[in-house]
């Protein structure tokens, strides 16, 4: 029996807008650490943000709900896709 939102997900996410330079790696690795999730953030040289994510369902909407709630961040697009599940990843880091 499976229960809604405990199926395990991979999201890419590019995040355009004011990301760079106002503690969004810092935010993102601490709300995954907080939320059990798995993954890395990365900035890019385009300005924007990119993301892997892994875990629950439920866990993986609530980091993309309290990262765009966070001071300082201000998140103009994001562009999402679903990714295949790395099944051994551990940990969630900044790449860079």
């Amino acid at each position: 029996m499976r229960f809604q939102g405990l199926d395990k997900i991979r999201v890419k996410a590019e995040f355009y807008g004011q990301v760079q330079g106002v503690g969004f790696r810092y935010s993102a690795v601490h709300l995954a650490e907080m939320l059990g999730l798995t993954g890395w953030v990365r900035n890019e040289y385009d300005g924007s943000v990119r993301v892997e994510i892994q875990g629950d369902s439920y866990s993986v909407e609530e980091w993309f709900t309290r990262i765009d709630q966070r001071r300082f961040i201000e998140v103009d697009r994001v562009e999402r896709q679903e990714l295949d599940v790395i099944p051994d990843e551990r940990s969630f880091g900044v790449r860079y």
